[in-house]
C-alpha cells in the first residue's frame, strides 16, 4: 500500500473506478493531473464524468485521511479484526435493532463474502464531508436527489453506459448515461442481466444490472469521538 496522503487515497480510487472498465484508459492522465490540481485547490476532486460521479470531499478532514488508508488496508486483506477495530463498539449494522462489534465480527467471518464485497465497492465510491467531524460512502448518499424514488431509484455507475431498446448485449442504443440516477420500471430483478428503467427525462430502455446500483445499498458513516476516528454505520435499506 501507498504512504497515508490524501492524494494517495483519490489516485487509488481513480485506479479502483478505472480497473473496472468504467472510465476509458486513455483518460487516466488526465484524470491523474486534474485531481492533482484540485487536491492543491479548490473543488473536491471529480472521478469521472456526470452529475453524480464520485468526488473526495473528505481529503484534509483531521485524521480522516489515516482512517481511509487503515480502513483500506483492512478490506484488502480482509482482515476482520483490523475492520473491527475501525468500528464503534456499537456500530449500527441494520434497521432491526443489529448493532455492535459481535454482530459485525458475525457477518465478515460468514460463509458468504458479501459484505466484503459492497466494501471493496464503497472504497471507490468517493467520500462525502459532513462538517469536520463526519464521512459519509459513498459520496452520492450524502447528496439531496429528489428526481427518483429512493426505494426504485438506481445510480449508473459508470461513464456512457448505454440505454438499450432491448435487453440485450447487441440492442441499439438509445442513449448514454454517466453517474446519472434512473429508476427501475418494473421493479429490481435481481437475476436479470438487464433492468428495465426510465431516465430522469422519462425515456425508457434497458440498462445491464451490472451497471446499476440501488441508491439505498450499503453505505459506510464515520465520525471522529475525542479524535479518533470510527465507523458509526454500515447498513443497507431504508
Amino acid at each position: 500500500m501507498r504512504p497515508t496522503i490524501c492524494l494517495a487515497i483519490t489516485l487509488s480510487l481513480a485506479l479502483a473506478a478505472c480497473g473496472e472498465g468504467k472510465a476509458p484508459s486513455e483518460k487516466l492522465k488526465d484524470a491523474a493531473e486534474g485531481l492533482v490540481e484540485e487536491a492543491a485547490g479548490k473543488m473536491p476532486p471529480k472521478l469521472a464524468e456526470g452529475p453524480y460521479a464520485p468526488r473526495d470531499e473528505c481529503a484534509g478532514l483531521p485524521g480522516a485521511d489515516a482512517f481511509r488508508q487503515q480502513l483500506a488496508q483492512a478490506v484488502e486483506a480482509r482482515d476482520a479484526e483490523a475492520l473491527i477495530a475501525l468500528a464503534a463498539p456499537d456500530v449500527k449494522l441494520d434497521f432491526g435493532g443489529g448493532a455492535g462489534s459481535a454482530q459485525l465480527r458475525a457477518q465478515l467471518d460468514g460463509e458468504n463474502p458479501t459484505l466484503w464485497d459492497e466494501l471493496d465497492s464503497l472504497l471507490a465510491l468517493g467520500c462525502a464531508a459532513e462538517g469536520q467531524s463526519g464521512i459519509t460512502l459513498p459520496w452520492y448518499f450524502a447528496q439531496e436527489i429528489d428526481a427518483v424514488d429512493p426505494m426504485a431509484g438506481m445510480m449508473v455507475t459508470g461513464e456512457n453506459v448505454p440505454l438499450r431498446m432491448a435487453p440485450e448485449a447487441e440492442a441499439e442504443t438509445l442513449e448514454e448515461v454517466s453517474w446519472d440516477v434512473v429508476e427501475l420500471v418494473d421493479g429490481l430483478q435481481p437475476e436479470a442481466p438487464f433492468q428495465h428503467v426510465a431516465t430522469v427525462k422519462g425515456k425508457r430502455g434497458y440498462i445491464a444490472t451490472s451497471e446499476l446500483r440501488s441508491l439505498i445499498d450499503y453505505r459506510l458513516l464515520a465520525s471522529s469521538r475525542d479524535g479518533k476516528w470510527s465507523i458509526t454505520s454500515l447498513v443497507a435499506g431504508d
